[in-house]
């Protein structure tokens, strides 16, 4: 219960401090707008394969954005007090939590900015919102933990891409390969398979979060 209970303020707090400082969000969105706006003016006419292959690349670089600072942002005095107040499961959970519903609503944001430049090619509605909630989880997971790993090092950016990049390309190819199957461009036999294995990942980078992120805290 107490666990819960940490989690829930860490949440709190991060969603308090977001709307606070504010600086971090309006940057997540300007990228989002500017890079739809290029999409506008470089296409004539798209097409859906492409559509969601950039669409795709643009919540990949969001998602590097906005959960990239998860840890970045804590400096070292705040750690220290995170670290007598929190378990550390909470605090990884938190951030877990945050990020991904902060991630969805951006790739909410990607696809209504999308559809209103280069039209809306998705016919299965239902399966792409489920590939988007699939997407922000499984990126947001594996970027909260690389980001935490990162963190403890000089030059954390380039590690968090070098950590995140065997992760990352297995779930982005999986999200495309799932999000066109609700084109129409051909049929999509095996979204249950592509489902699994999303939440296979997902399930994995969990466990192995939850179990070496603990250690990585004491350090």
């Amino acid at each position: 219960m107490n666990l819960l209970k940490e989690t829930y303020s860490l949440i709190k707090k991060d969603f308090t401090l977001e709307f606070r400082l504010k600086f971090a969000i309006s940057g997540i969105l300007l990228y989002v707008l500017s890079t739809v706006f290029i999409v506008y003016s470089s296409f004539v006419r798209i097409e859906p394969l492409t559509w969601n292959a950039v669409l795709w690349i643009v919540i990949l670089f969001a998602a590097v954005n906005a959960v990239g600072k998860s840890f970045v942002l804590e400096n070292s005095d705040r750690q220290l007090y995170y670290y007598s107040i929190a378990h550390p499961i909470a605090i990884i959970l938190s951030k877990m939590l945050y990020n991904i519903s902060l991630l969805f609503v951006l790739s909410l944001l990607c696809w209504l900015g999308f559809s209103f430049v280069a039209g809306n090619p998705i016919q299965d509605t239902g399966v792409f919102f489920l590939a988007l909630f699939l997407g922000s989880l499984g990126f947001s997971i594996a970027f909260t933990f690389t980001a935490a790993i990162a963190s403890k090092a000089q030059n954390n950016a380039t590690l968090m891409a070098i950590l995140s990049f065997p992760v990352i390309i297995p779930i982005l190819m999986t999200l495309i390969k799932l999000s066109a199957g609700t084109l129409g461009e051909f049929d999509n036999e095996g979204v249950s398979q592509d489902i699994t294995i999303l939440l296979a990942i997902d399930a994995l980078l969990i466990g192995m979060s939850l179990i070496l992120f603990p250690f990585l805290w004491r350090d």
